[in-house]
């Protein structure tokens, strides 16, 4: 075997070896990274979205079609609303309740191969009569659609359950 030929071979192999490290840490950074500062809600309002393209408000200025969606209008008590929001979040596969208190309520949804964490965050304004959500993922740049794809489906399915 020439020269070349192994010299070939084994930056093959050594950039194999690259892309199965930073895959590896990316898997593990799927499982040690925490919720980033800022969830939770703010006179009103759930945090604003990053600049990258992975994440979705309805509290989003409705001009960026990147971010905005449209809340969720409802008719009753916070309470009964979040319980709904409850059930349909526990029913999800790789979803897991991380904070319920009050109007409020924070969940972790996992992608299926890699286990990416996206943090999805519900606040029912009661007198506004309307659940306001935010959908974003923790690591990377672009979620392939994924999150507004998660939101359009549970918003669809809460006001099914909300009339």
């Amino acid at each position: 075997m020439s020269k070349i030929m192994k010299f070939i071979i084994g930056a093959v192999g050594g950039l194999a070896a690259l892309g199965a490290l930073g895959t590896g840490a990316l898997f593990v950074a799927a499982r040690v990274v925490g919720a980033p500062d800022g969830l939770g809600v703010r006179d009103g309002r759930l945090a604003p979205c990053p600049a990258s393209p992975n994440c979705v408000s309805t509290q989003a200025d409705p001009a960026d079609r990147e971010h905005a969606m449209q809340p969720i209008t409802y008719g009753g008590p916070a309470a009964s609303a979040i319980t709904s929001i409850a059930e349909l979040v526990a029913a999800e596969p790789r979803a897991e309740i991380v904070t319920s208190e009050g109007p409020y309520l924070h969940a972790v949804f996992r992608s299926p191969t890699m286990g990416y964490p996206d943090d999805v965050e519900f606040y029912v304004d009661e007198a506004a009569g309307l659940i306001h959500f935010r959908s974003a993922a923790r690591l990377g740049e672009s979620d392939l659609g994924v999150n507004r794809r998660r939101m359009q489906g549970l918003s669809a399915a809460l006001e099914a359950v909300l009339r």
